[in-house]
């Protein structure tokens, strides 16, 4: 049931212009029965004047009637028939002006941490436009190079349950379109906190660990040629000193030097 407007000032008047118990008070204002009581004392709410819910239209005099005779009666708000159907305005939340400075690097976390999320729920989350969402995804935004991204929880944009809530429909749709091979990699949060880390290879190195010596072409060749490289000369293919020295002489024999 709902609470009427300016609670303790309605209970100051059923206080002092009906015989209703203060329990009644109390259930039909949100308030604690001790604190009805206080204000029938004169220890709470002193200097508060009573606001008529009668006058007001809250409260039919017929319901005042039915519990000041039953004290087991619950009084009943009453309702607008012209409120009935009424839904909360849809669209970006509202953000104080001294927050609003905060939103584009609340956005830059969300698409660098959370890229799943998409451009309305991101503008439900911090109260932003697409447009300004989008200049941040493409990196066109005026400012880009001095934006830093911060958690939009910890600049009290949104709540923590309400940015878990909306990476976790934004998941449920991503794997509603991901192929059972990609599912299957999938794991817990748990699960991956409690997994060792995958050694990296050095940048340096990196590309060489499928590198062997065992091949078939080293094995043949290596079976093929059985030359006995005990010495130095032998090993380097060094020529012999008698090609030389019939080089010479072939100079030697030629008339025309």
């Amino acid at each position: 049931m709902g609470k009427p407007i300016m609670a303790k000032a309605t209970a100051v008047w059923l206080v002092d212009n009906t015989t209703l118990t203060f329990k009644q008070i109390a259930d039909f204002t949100g308030m604690h029965e001790l604190e009805v009581q206080g204000i029938a004392d004169g220890d709470v709410a002193v200097g508060v004047k009573g606001f008529d819910p009668i006058a007001n239209n809250q409260l039919e005099a017929d319901e005042i009637q039915k519990g000041e005779k039953d004290p087991a009666h619950k009084l009943k708000l009453k309702v607008y028939a012209a409120a009935q159907g009424e839904e909360k305005r849809r669209g970006p939340r509202y953000t104080p002006l001294s927050k609003r400075q905060d939103r584009p690097a609340s956005i830059l976390w969300l698409v660098k941490f959370h890229p799943e999320l998409s451009d309305g729920q991101i503008s439900k989350l911090v109260g932003t436009t697409k447009p300004t969402i989008q200049a941040i995804r493409e990196r066109t935004h005026w400012n880009i190079n001095n934006i830093q991204p911060i958690d939009p929880v910890a600049l009290g944009l949104c709540k923590q349950s309400e940015l878990d809530a909306a990476v976790a429909k934004a998941a449920k749709k991503q794997e509603a379109v991901m192929t059972d091979d990609e599912r299957r990699k999938l794991v817990s949060t748990e699960q991956s906190l409690e997994m060792d880390a995958e050694p990296r290879l050095p940048s340096a190195i990196e590309g060489l660990e499928t590198f062997s010596l065992s091949g078939s072409s080293y094995e043949s060749s290596e079976s093929g040629s059985k030359d006995d490289y005990s010495d130095a000369d032998s090993f380097f293919n060094l020529p012999d000193g008698t090609h030389d020295d019939d080089d010479d002489e072939d100079d030697d024999d030629d008339p025309r030097r």
